[in-house]
């Protein structure tokens, strides 16, 4: 097949340094945070009855609401609610700058908004009612001295705002309407807690249609009642994966033995064997095209993350694309999008 070049805008602000997120955390020190130097947070708390403290909403016009042209005779029906834990917009890179986010950065908003609502929240649009809170979010840099007090408060703090955010929706919004949790990279790590604290083994469980937590390691002793999803229309379950082209395994997949859990968003099914591109839906491209059949993947047995082989160039500044970490929702931005209605349906013939 002649060799596509498509450039995804997807801004390299969107996402955390995909070496520090894709695995295990790496402990570094040179640039890091200090202690010493960099206050604990920054900001007022949010107050979740304000809209402005959400970056998506049904109660006001915001960037997941965008539908690309192409989708533009679909049939759309908000059927459940999808809570949508953002990845890392907050690059606090200079020497002092605090350890989490302040909701008041129009600069960090912008980039939340612009990029990881648009192109990632939006998948959810056809089936869904979308809610992604703004968090007090951890500085980028906390990810590479994960382990340390100083980035344990500052993700503590940045749970704590999605906790409640999530209550809130609970208390005023959800009305018993069923519930999809959605992620990705640090939005994985919270939504691990979430899943944790309110569904795994408890009645809110019931309620799940699926929890797409994508671009972290899923542990497999993470959950102790909250199946990992093994068929497409299976409901109250969680999937996950993390790309890397074909042949890479990084370090930080390495030291974790094998420990982790991993769904092909080809099949959706933890099987390792080779899924066909005939299988892919499209690739979002500048939200207005999807190039379709371009992707085949498995399951590395080892690490458990997902290999694809493809002949698109997502990025012309790199002569091998070999960690797709930005990509992990875009390559299968219309396979994510079918598969939400499928779960809806099966869980709602129940």
């Amino acid at each position: 097949m002649q060799k596509l070049t498509i450039l995804l805008i997807v801004s390299s602000l969107l996402f955390s340094n995909a070496n520090a997120q894709s695995g295990t955390q790496n402990q570094k020190s040179a640039g890091q945070q200090s202690a010493a130097t960099s206050p604990k947070n920054s900001g007022p708390a949010p107050d979740y009855s304000d809209l402005n403290c959400w970056a998506a909403s049904p109660y006001k016009e915001d960037t997941s609401d965008k539908i690309p042209d192409f989708l533009k005779n679909e049939t759309r029906e908000a059927r459940a609610d999808v809570f949508f834990i953002h990845p890392t917009s907050y690059f606090g890179e200079k020497k002092g700058s605090p350890w989490n986010a302040d909701l008041r950065d129009t600069t960090v908003n912008n980039n939340t908004d612009n990029l990881s609502i648009r192109l990632q929240t939006s998948v959810f649009n056809g089936s869904c009612r979308v809610f992604a809170p703004r968090y007090r979010q951890g500085n980028m840099e906390a990810f590479y001295v994960f382990n340390t007090p100083e980035a344990k408060a500052a993700f503590d703090l940045a749970y704590s705002d999605v906790k409640k955010a999530f209550q809130y929706y609970l208390k005023h919004d959800n009305k018993k309407r069923p519930i999809i949790i959605a992620s990705h990279s640090q939005g994985t790590l919270h939504a691990i807690r979430l899943l944790q604290e309110f569904f795994d083994g408890k009645p809110l469980q019931k309620r799940l249609v699926c929890a797409y937590i994508i671009g972290y390691q899923i542990k497999k002793d993470a959950f102790k009642k909250l199946p990992v999803g093994e068929r497409a229309n299976q409901t109250g379950c969680f999937v996950g994966w993390r790309t890397f082209a074909k042949g890479e395994i990084p370090k930080g997949a390495v030291a974790e033995n094998g420990n982790s859990v991993c769904v092909n968003p080809l099949t959706w099914t933890t099987s390792e064997a080779w899924a066909s591109a005939d299988l892919h839906l499209g690739i979002m491209n500048n939200f207005e095209t999807i190039v379709p059949h371009t992707v085949s993947a498995s399951i590395e047995p080892t690490a458990k993350i997902l290999w694809i082989d493809t002949q698109v160039v997502l990025d012309e500044k790199k002569s091998k694309m070999t960690n797709y970490h930005r990509w992990d929702y875009n390559l299968f931005w219309m396979n994510i999008r079918q598969n939400v209605k499928d779960r809806i349906d099966a869980y709602l013939l129940k």
